[in-house]
């Protein structure tokens, strides 16, 4: 049986070390703000800068899907080692990177399998983890794609923006949009829907929304000592790490990590975001 590559984009929010842990690929893409362009790889510009930046914009920065030659040259550096890819991304309703990553493979005639997580943040970055675990057990491509298939329906993600702002300016609202309508003080709960953002809960206050969102983690979770949790945040200081702890003693899962918000989705959730993913094993 050949060796299996995994590929993903920044969308996945993936630490480094995991990344390097497993070798997974990523792809990057782009923030452009009005005078500046810059890859989404840590690196071109940092977590910190980029929220410093994106809290003193006059106009929304925008987000760039990678090309098909960034795929291209990923693809062509992991089969130097490997025989086949599978190449797993954010949402298609939510971005062109998949069309990139298909013209890549129609141009390369590789053994290249590529999927629409129909995820972005840590809910895809979990299905590729998933994938690399199961690649690293020598399990076939097929067993891969039905494992992670069957995995990310278990997902859940819950997020809480400061402010909508974002959101509507940068028209990844999707199925939330009609809460354009009422922009009175409103802090709602977000999450993923169909490959898109959809409105899970609204409320008025941001305790009350944070309050609200551990209520529905409870009616959400079946049993608490078999949920691992992700608390991740754009930028909000202690809020993030007061959830983490919120979360620990009144969920009680079997994990919780903290990780943050990476630049592609802080650009439409904003600053201050807090986010929470979790799933049971």
């Amino acid at each position: 049986m050949g060796k299996i590559a995994i590929v993903t984009d920044s969308t996945s929010d993936i630490p480094q070390d995991l990344l390097n842990k497993y070798n997974i690929k990523v792809v990057p893409l782009y923030v452009n703000f009005e005078n500046e362009n810059f890859a989404d790889n840590g690196v071109d510009i940092t977590y910190q800068k980029f929220y410093e930046k994106l809290a003193n914009v006059k106009v929304l920065p925008k987000s760039a899907q990678p090309s098909p030659a960034d795929f291209i040259n990923a693809y062509r550096e992991v089969l130097k080692e490997n025989d086949s890819i599978i190449s797993i991304h954010i949402s298609k309703k939510m971005s062109g990177t998949i069309d990139s990553a298909e013209l890549a493979k129609k141009e390369l005639g590789a053994d290249i399998e590529i999927i629409d997580s129909e995820l972005v943040h840590i809910p895809l970055g979990l299905s590729v983890l998933k994938a690399a675990e199961l690649a690293g057990q020598g399990k076939s491509k097929d067993e891969i794609i039905n494992e992670v298939n069957e995995f990310r329906k278990k997902i859940s993600v819950l997020f809480i923006p400061r402010t909508l702002k974002y959101l509507i300016m940068g028209g990844r609202i999707g199925r939330a949009k009609g809460l354009i309508a009422s922009l009175l003080e409103i802090n709602p709960i977000l999450t993923l829907n169909l490959g898109e953002v959809s409105q899970y809960k609204t409320t008025r206050r941001w305790n009350q929304a944070k309050n609200e969102l551990i209520d529905s983690m409870k009616s959400m979770i079946k049993n608490s000592s078999n949920v691992i949790a992700y608390v991740t945040d754009s930028n909000a200081g202690s809020e993030g790490d007061d959830m983490l702890e919120r979360v620990k003693k009144e969920i009680n899962p079997k994990a919780a990590q903290r990780s943050y918000i990476g630049s592609i989705v802080g650009i439409h959730l904003g600053p201050g975001a807090v986010a929470v993913t979790f799933y049971e094993e």
